[in-house]
């Protein structure tokens, strides 16, 4: 497997909500959902190979499950990895 086929695996989805829209526009700060054993360094390397951007910084956070009812059964959602990544001043990326 190539360099570029496995940051395509790192970066599996943009997160876009209400709260990242507005860090897009004010810090330059792209929001991304990735593996929970990807690290930041494969993060930045994936994002800058992909989007072909400079990485100020990176910013990981695990999001813990839920719990969630219907009826008598209780579950969970899943537990997963969110990435903000920092882009240099004056660089975007198309993520919509």
């Amino acid at each position: 497997m190539s360099a570029l086929d496995r940051s395509y695996l790192i970066l599996q989805k943009p997160v876009i909500t209400e709260k990242t829209s507005g860090a897009m526009a004010d810090r330059n700060a792209y929001t991304f959902r990735v593996p929970v054993d990807a690290n930041k360094v494969e993060i930045r390397q994936a994002v800058q190979a992909i989007f072909a951007v400079n990485v100020v910084a990176v910013n990981t956070l695990r999001v813990r499950p839920r719990i969630k009812r219907r009826g008598y059964v209780a579950g969970a959602t899943p537990a997963w990895k969110k990435a903000i990544v920092q882009l240099k001043e004056g660089q975007t990326i198309d993520v919509v």
